[in-house]
């Protein structure tokens, strides 16, 4: 716009008319914007006007004043108007934008399922139940009797310190912990099989999958609280024999028929003899192979004795493995924390959010 002589009063009327058409012209905000600064703005003439009056004579500096606030005045009335008329505009077409018919069927509300997880026990829980097993469940805060002197730890096992085990009392553990009476939360599920002998006695055949708490920092594979399936059968002259067919179509039925086990010689306190379970997966990452899964073997004579039962009669085996690392295995998931920290687009794959109907 052109530059202004403050004391030229009829050059300033014919300046603002232009301003002012240029305020009603402006078609949105922005554009009322760049407008604001070409009239109003540091540059603009009338602010550079507006500064030239203190070089003028001193008697034309009132009648300059003058002029000049009474045209900043005119436009700061156009100029306001006209905003609260484009915003309103954009108030309106907003409103019309964003307008929800409250009358449609809503599906803002996603469709929830079951964790993985829990679909995976019932695949489990229904297998043994089909074999004509029973599936018990157990207390979580455990006494430290069942869950380590029952199964035969020994009172200065490793596992029984506290940078593996979560005490809750906090007393003295090792070879006074029976007096003591220290509770643990539980390291494994084994000691529902305890409980379940000593209560109904033998033949019995069990499996109880459940959560258990290990003194583990939370990793790609490894999670403080974490999920397990122990089994235990015990019966006259059962043999390592019934343990591996029971493994076998275990096996078979979480990962699919062309799948085989086998068993590697170990050492755990309550099994003896005790193996490694390894399982032939042929949709192993980096082609087929064998695959670590859990423990097993034949139930120690003294895990049968300090539950009642009579090893020269009864014979029994027991086997135990990690439910996450089983989900990880059937679906291809490299990182267990992805199991646990609730990111949907975990959940997403297993169908568990989806739109509602």
């Amino acid at each position: 716009m052109p530059t202004l002589d403050a004391t030229d009063a009829l050059g300033i009327q014919q300046w603002c008319d232009t301003a002012e058409a240029r305020i009603v012209e402006a078609a949105s905000l922005e554009e009322l914007k760049t407008v604001k600064i070409a009239i109003f703005g540091d540059k603009s003439a009338l602010t550079l006007a507006n500064r030239s009056i203190k070089d003028l004579p001193a008697h034309d500096r009132a009648a300059a004043g003058q002029n000049l606030g009474a045209a900043r005045k005119r436009l700061n009335a156009v100029f306001t108007e006209r905003q609260q008329v484009l915003e309103s505009e954009n108030e309106a077409r907003v409103l019309a934008q964003e307008a929800v018919d409250v009358t449609l069927p809503s599906d803002r509300f996603p469709v929830g399922a079951r964790h993985p997880l829990s679909t995976l026990v019932d695949q489990i829980e229904d297998f043994f139940l089909n074999l004509g097993w029973d599936v018990d469940t157990g207390p979580e805060v455990e006494h430290e009797w069942f869950n380590f002197d029952s199964l035969n730890f020994n009172p200065d096992h490793p596992a029984r310190q506290m940078q593996d085990t979560f005490y809750i009392d906090g007393r003295s553990f090792g070879a006074d912990s029976a007096a003591a009476g220290n509770l643990v939360m539980r390291t494994h599920t084994s000691p529902v099989q305890s409980r379940a002998m000593l209560e109904r006695g033998v033949p019995i055949y069990m499996a109880c999958p459940g959560k258990v708490f290990r003194s583990d920092a939370l990793d790609a594979t490894h999670t403080p609280v974490f999920h397990q399936v122990e089994g235990l059968a015990v019966d006259i002259d059962l043999t390592m024999a019934d343990l591996k067919g029971v493994l076998d179509r275990l096996a078979r039925h979480l990962f699919g028929s062309e799948v085989k086990t086998r068993l590697r010689p170990s050492f755990f306190p309550f099994t003896e003899p005790s193996a490694e379970l390894d399982f032939w997966f042929p949709q192993k990452k980096g082609g087929p192979g064998w695959i670590e899964w859990g423990g097993c073997g034949m139930v120690n004579p003294n895990v049968l004795i300090a539950n009642g039962v009579d090893p020269e009669v009864y014979t029994g085996f027991a086997f135990g493995m990690g439910l996450e690392r089983t989900l990880m295995l059937q679906h291809g998931i490299a990182d267990m924390r992805d199991i646990v920290e609730g990111d949907m687009r975990f959940s997403q794959q297993f169908g568990l959010f989806g739109k509602g109907a």
